[in-house]
C-alpha cells in the first residue's frame, strides 16, 4: 500500500512540468537561433517603443487613428515578451523544463493577448471606416471617451473567456509523455499530451477561436468593404490615393496577422503536422510582430516626419 501510494505521487510530481521541445532537434544551430531570435525581440521592442512615445508626444498624432495604434504597439510588446525570452532561455540552457502552472500562464497569456490583437484590428477598421466613410462627424463619433472605451472594452472582454478555456484545457488528465513539441504552450500540441476523449474542448477551442478570430474578421472585411465603396466614389485620383494610403499599412497587418493565426486555430487537428503548426506559429509570434512597426513606419507619412522631428530633436 505504502509502495502503491509512493507511485501514484511519483506520477503526479512527473506531470506537474512539461518539456517544451523547441529547436532542440537542430543543436548545431542553437546559437544561431539565439542570435536571431534575440535580434528580433530587441527590434520589436525598439520599434514599438518608438512608435509608443512618437504617438504620445507629437500634437500632430493626438488622433483616434494613432491612439489605436499606441495601443497595438504596446500590445505587440506585451505579445512577444510571452513567448521569446523563454524561448531564448530554452537555447541556452537546452532543458526546456516548464511547470504545469507556468506553461498555463503562458497559453493564458498567449490567448488573451492574441485576441486582443483581433480586437483591436476590427477597432481599427472601423475607425479608418468612420474617417473615410463619414468624415464630416468623425470626431463626434470617435470622439476621446469613445476610443477609451472601445480599447478598454477589447483588453476586459477577452478575460474571463481564455481564462476560462485555459481551465478547461489544464483540468483535462495528461499521461504518457510530457515533452511539448513546440516552442510555447499553445493549444493544439498540449492537446495532444491529453489523455481521453478532447473532442468536446476541441470544439469550445473553436468556437472560441471563431468568436475572436472570424467575427472580429468579417467586421473588418464589412468596414473595407465600405471603405473601398466609398474611394472608388471619389472623383480625384489624388483623394483615392491618399484615402487608399491611409488603409494599406493597418490592411497589410490584418492579411498577414489573420492568414497565419487562423490557420492554427481553425484547422482540424489531423490535417496539420507538428512542425508545420511550429513553424506557422514562429509567423505569427516573431516575424509578424518584427515587421507591423516596420510596415506602419514606412508605409505611414505622418509617423516617418515625426520620427524625423524626434530624431532632429534628439542631434540637437
Amino acid at each position: 500500500m505504502e509502495y502503491k501510494l509512493r507511485t501514484e505521487k511519483s506520477n503526479i510530481t512527473t506531470m506537474m512540468e512539461f518539456i517544451l521541445l523547441g529547436f532542440s532537434y537542430s543543436p548545431n544551430f542553437q546559437w544561431i537561433l539565439f542570435g536571431i531570435f534575440l535580434v528580433l525581440y530587441l527590434t520589436i521592442l525598439m520599434c514599438n517603443s518608438v512608435i509608443v512615445l512618437i504617438t504620445r508626444i507629437d500634437p500632430t498624432l493626438q488622433t483616434p487613428m494613432y491612439f489605436f495604434l499606441n495601443h497595438f504597439s504596446i500590445l505587440e510588446i506585451c505579445y512577444v515578451t510571452v513567448t521569446i525570452p523563454r524561448m531564448l532561455t530554452d537555447l541556452l540552457s537546452q532543458k526546456g523544463h516548464i511547470s504545469f502552472f507556468a506553461c498555463a500562464t503562458q497559453m493564458c497569456l498567449v490567448l488573451l493577448f492574441g485576441g486582443l490583437e483581433c480586437l483591436l484590428l476590427a477597432v481599427m477598421a472601423y475607425d479608418r471606416y468612420v474617417a473615410i466613410c463619414n468624415p464630416l462627424h468623425y470626431g463626434l463619433i470617435m470622439s476621446p471617451q469613445v476610443c477609451v472605451q472601445l480599447v478598454t472594452a477589447s483588453w476586459v472582454s477577452g478575460v474571463p473567456v481564455v481564462i476560462g478555456q485555459t481551465w478547461q484545457v489544464f483540468s483535462l488528465p495528461f499521461c504518457g509523455s510530457t515533452t511539448i513539441n513546440h516552442f510555447f504552450c499553445d493549444l493544439p500540441p498540449v492537446f495532444k499530451l491529453a489523455c481521453g476523449d478532447t473532442f468536446v474542448n476541441e470544439i469550445a477551442v473553436y468556437v472560441v477561436a471563431v468568436v475572436f478570430i472570424m467575427v472580429p474578421f468579417l467586421l473588418i472585411v464589412v468596414s473595407y468593404g465600405k471603405i473601398i465603396s466609398n474611394i472608388l466614389k471619389l472623383r480625384s485620383a489624388r483623394g483615392r490615393a491618399k484615402a487608399f494610403s491611409t488603409c494599406s499599412s493597418h490592411l497589410t497587418v490584418v492579411v498577414l496577422f489573420y492568414g497565419t493565426a487562423s490557420t492554427t486555430y481553425l484547422q482540424p487537428k489531423p490535417n496539420q503536422s507538428e512542425e508545420t503548426g511550429k513553424l506557422i506559429s514562429l509567423f505569427y509570434t516573431v516575424l509578424i510582430p518584427t515587421l507591423n512597426p516596420i510596415i506602419y513606419t514606412l508605409r505611414n507619412k505622418d509617423i516617418t516626419v515625426a520620427l524625423r522631428k524626434l530624431l532632429s530633436k534628439l542631434s540637437t
